[in-house]
């Protein structure tokens, strides 16, 4: 009886441990209550990057503001593209792919300072610790330099293949077939053509796109093979008035991407903020995002969100499924998501699956970004997310010394919070205080 009365008192010794000593299982966690989507901004491009190996499936999610006539899309990439490499992709898998990486506002409830129990919250801290029919015509027009390599139609899209000797010759061949690129493409187009690249050209087939009964232009998907693990942007600057906003999001088997040329630098996270901010996490998140960008001086890739695909803490929404996986581009699954092998360095407290997200989110311009984007794969698993917290006090009664403690020091975490707010957005330290109140 001895022998058994010792074990249950070393297991409980042990469960105690556990939960004041792993703070790492519940350093996410919370209600999620509100996103910051790309809904904020005017104008934001989403692009979907799947990579393994050499292979690339890039899905493009235009922003085009205009008449669906006067659209045209001109991307250089790393190969001759064939009419089996394109296709178009159902918009709702971008919508889900942001829904579910966005930043994130999560609320939690202070527990009874008086409650006699245990208290686990120990390990609930205040602010917890942070982490892309017809048949082949080859024409050359001699006196552009400007040949087309293929010529297909995909969905609502006519697209061409072509290649080009210099890029005065190019402009010139697209504004004589039609293409509304700006004027002055030509300086952002040599260094593509130096390096040998292809360009693929889409507008829409006005006949195929009211055939389809679509709104709205669908996603266009390309698929190819490069060592280039890249993605252009230069072209996106031409006709560009002001800072342009792309948000990426990169599926890996592997782990995290990142931003080669450029940094790559997490958002602020992690922060408890005063409760009136629920009501307006949109303008909050833009406002420490702006701040945030500048202090970084405009050259440099966020980090708003990486993650497993196989869960989600808090959840904005639900993980994809396989067949949505396979939608946004993901080719390495084949019914098995069992993951690659895992560095116990990075290895977390999650489920895992064979496909890991990573969302960039990159303001850039002309002056800030003169090169296109260069990424690489890393084996880097470890969870990150933008995360801002909403902690509410206990309402109810407090007779006992522990709860006047808790209620003194309710005041210093209250200014904490606005003073915390104050340093992320720049937001005026006596407007937040008024509003606390």
């Amino acid at each position: 009886m001895n022998r058994f009365f010792r074990l249950l008192v070393s297991l409980l010794l042990v469960v105690i441990v556990i939960f004041n000593f792993t703070p790492a299982a519940w350093a996410f966690c919370g209600f999620y209550v509100a996103k910051a989507d790309t809904k904020l901004y005017n104008k934001a491009s989403q692009v979907v990057i799947a990579r393994s190996g050499d292979r690339t499936v890039l899905t493009m999610a235009n922003d085009f503001q205009g008449k669906v006539k006067d659209f045209a899309v001109v991307v250089p990439v790393p190969t001759l593209i064939k009419k089996e490499q394109v296709k178009v992709a159902p918009p709702k898998i971008v919508e889900r792919l942001d829904a579910f990486s966005a930043p994130r506002l999560v609320e939690y409830f202070d527990p009874d300072p008086c409650a006699p129990v245990y208290n686990f919250s120990k390990a609930l801290p205040a602010a917890p610790m942070g982490r892309a029919a017809n048949r082949m015509d080859r024409k050359k027009d001699s006196s552009l330099g400007v040949t087309v390599e293929a010529r297909f139609n995909v969905g609502e899209y006519d697209i061409l293949i072509l290649s080009a000797k210099e890029s005065g010759g190019l402009e010139t061949w697209l504004h004589r077939n039609g293409y509304k690129i700006p004027r002055g493409a030509k300086e952002l187009l040599q260094p593509y053509i130096r390096s040998g690249m292809k360009f693929f050209v889409a507008k829409v087939n006005l006949d195929k796109f009211d055939e389809s009964g679509q709104q709205f232009l669908r996603p266009l998907q390309i698929s190819y093979q490069s060592a280039k693990f890249m993605l252009p942007i230069r072209l996106g600057m031409a006709n560009a008035k002001t800072e342009q906003d792309l948000i990426l999001y990169i599926l890996s088997p592997k782990g995290q991407a990142e931003v080669t040329n450029y940094r790559t630098v997490k958002v602020p996270s992690n922060v408890n903020i005063p409760i009136f901010v629920k009501q307006e996490f949109g303008g909050f998140y833009k406002s420490m995002f702006e701040k945030t960008y500048i202090r970084e001086d405009r050259k440099v890739a966020f980090l708003e969100y990486a993650w497993d695909m196989g869960s989600c803490d808090p959840c904005s929404d639900d993980p994809l499924n396989p067949e949505e996986l396979e939608q946004a581009g993901v080719f390495w699954l084949n019914g098995n998501s069992n993951p690659p092998p895992i560095s116990p360095r990075f290895r977390r407290p999650y489920p895992t699956s064979g496909v890991f997200i990573t969302r960039l989110h990159v303001r850039y311009s002309r002056n800030k970004f003169p090169e296109d984007l260069m990424f690489q794969e890393t084996s880097d698993r470890e969870s990150f997310q933008g995360r801002y917290i909403l902690q509410y006090p206990f309402t109810g009664e407090l007779n006992c010394s522990a709860g006047r403690e808790y209620q003194q020091s309710l005041f210093r975490r209250k200014e904490k919070e606005a003073q915390s707010l104050a340093q992320l957005t720049d937001w005026k330290i006596q407007d937040i205080r008024r509003r606390m109140k």
